[in-house]
């Protein structure tokens, strides 16, 4: 039997193969990483040109900002009604996906339309159908209910709309997932389940989500990165978070406070008590799943 020939068995080669990925990590990764503690350490004066050291006194500043306070709070907020959402009717609408027979990659497609839009251009579609003079939505919700819309003037309504364009964004990104996970699933296992008459609904969340609970696992934590960072379009463009702070994301307010107001040492304290709090919410959430998500052998 000839012997196996192993292609690269130097970790000289190894190395050198690996060395383009260090060197995009390092420059795009960890020295930004880096850089953005020790800035945090300074305050920035005159434009950002120079910085004064000052230790932790911008996360003393930020812990006791009763601005930052409601930021933080609103976007804990936000983002359990983003993750929440999200997996409820992507599961739902997923499911209804996986049964239909006829037709079915045409609604898959008008189903994850949405998340093939830039945010920047979703944002402004939604803000033109949901505008409180000109949209075409608010136009029927005032003529066919009592309900008026006037989001830009009241914080509530204003939350309440970004909250349903974020997970409207969103959706089409677990919809692919969740349909891919169900087809995976043995068809003898779904022939059974309906020949003891189990229901579509006990059949969904008995039988099919403790079967495919490590992609919903991989989507919680997606969905949790997605509704911290990325939808801050979604706020730029729509609201610029108001009216009255309502809608004043972490990520929002940490943009305004270095770019425009060019505290980039307070910005970078922002940046890592943000870094750390979806941190430490991925590993709780992955520690939880470990009691629940099933896993093949």
């Amino acid at each position: 039997m000839a012997e196996q020939v192993k292609p690269y068995d130097s970790r000289l080669q190894a190395g050198a193969l690996l060395l383009p990925t260090f060197a995009v990590l390092i420059a795009f990764l960890y020295y930004p990483s880096i850089e953005t503690f020790r800035l945090s350490l300074f305050e920035t004066l005159f434009l950002g040109q120079q910085t004064e050291w000052i230790g932790l006194q911008n996360f003393v500043d930020l812990a006791t900002s009763a601005t930052y306070q409601n930021s933080f709070t609103i976007t804990l907020l936000f983002a359990a009604i983003v993750v929440a959402g999200t997996i409820t009717l992507s599961l739902l609408i997923g499911y209804m996906l996986f049964e239909v027979s006829t037709g079915s990659s045409t609604y898959l497609v008008a189903a994850i339309w949405p998340y093939a839009l830039p945010p920047a251009v979703a944002a402004i579609l939604l803000n033109f159908l949901m505008h409180p003079n000109l949209g075409i939505f608010t136009h029927y919700l005032e003529l066919l209910t009592p309900w008026t819309l006037d989001w830009f003037n009241n914080g509530t309504q204003a939350f309440i709309v970004i909250s349903i364009v974020a997970i409207w964004k969103q959706l089409g990104y677990n919809i692919i997932f969740i349909v891919a996970a169900l087809n995976n699933i043995p068809k003898t296992l779904t022939e059974s389940a309906r020949l003891d008459g189990v229901g579509r609904l006990k059949m969904l969340f008995r039988v099919y989500v403790p079967l495919i609970s490590p992609t919903m696992v991989f989507l919680v934590v997606m969905n949790t990165i997605y509704s911290f960072f990325a939808t801050f379009p979604l706020v730029d463009l729509m609201t610029s978070g108001g009216p009255s702070e309502a809608t004043n994301l972490l990520i929002f307010k940490l943009y305004r406070d270095a770019f425009e107001f060019s505290s980039l040492g307070y910005a970078s304290a922002q940046s890592v008590v943000l870094f750390l709090l979806v941190a430490i919410l991925m590993y709780v959430q992955i520690r939880i799943s470990e009691d629940y998500a099933q896993y093949g052998a």
